[in-house]
């Protein structure tokens, strides 16, 4: 096999591993969600013991993109397709971070009621969770369209956040005994807002991908 056919087939392995690292961190974000609204412990504490994989494929991708530019000297584009992999691996890697926070925050408000309303958290929840799979989409397809679109809707999820703040603090004194749950949920509410802006990150490196230049798509 030619010295490019074996260059492309590891460019090739570089996006899948990528695609299943986003596809952990989505199942994540799921499964954290999920575990928050149910009061669902025993998924949340399965979140926490699976980020160990979403780390070692963080690993992999590394030591893989390490090797290639190692042993290519790529330029150029092939240069900026490995320089994008390691970014948007360690996006996606903060991603599985981030979900793993929301099952640690489920676990600490526990079994109790939802005294305070979920609902604001549910019309983040709506938004944030398409975003990953289209930012991943993006950077397979190199669709600069796509990942604008991707930063559109992290507007979005940062006027819901910046609403829910005092929206939550105002329960504080019509529920003094549920600071922790308050203050949990207002966690979450960050968490989310966390994950949307390295979703935009994503797409941020998509667009330097393709057109070689740096874009802040949060502006």
């Amino acid at each position: 096999m030619r010295v490019r056919e074996q260059f492309d087939l590891k460019l090739k392995t570089l996006k899948e591993l990528i695609l299943e690292l986003g596809s952990n961190a989505e199942i994540a974000i799921e499964k954290a969600l999920h575990a928050l609204l149910n009061k669902d412990i025993q998924t949340a504490l399965k979140v926490i013991n699976d980020d160990v994989i979403a780390d070692k494929l963080e690993e992999e991708i590394n030591n893989l993109a390490i090797i290639l530019i190692a042993r290519q000297s790529p330029v150029a584009i092939d240069l900026r397709r490995i320089i994008t992999a390691l970014k948007i691996s360690a996006e996606v890697e903060r991603i599985a971070d981030l979900a793993v926070n929301i099952a640690k925050a489920s676990i600490r408000i526990g079994k109790e009621p939802h005294h305070i309303p979920l609902e604001p958290l549910y019309m983040m929840i709506e938004k944030v969770k398409p975003m990953l799979s289209r930012a991943l989409q993006a950077y397979i397809e190199e669709d600069v369209m796509i990942a604008r679109s991707v930063a559109a809707v992290d507007d979005e999820i940062d006027n819901l956040y910046a609403n829910i703040i005092p929206g939550y603090m105002e329960y504080s004194n019509q529920y003094p005994n549920e600071m922790n749950q308050i203050t949990q949920l207002l966690f979450v509410g960050r968490y989310i807002e966390r994950i949307a802006d390295h979703t935009t990150n994503i797409s941020e490196e998509v667009v330097y991908l393709v057109k070689g230049i740096r874009f802040d798509l949060n502006q």
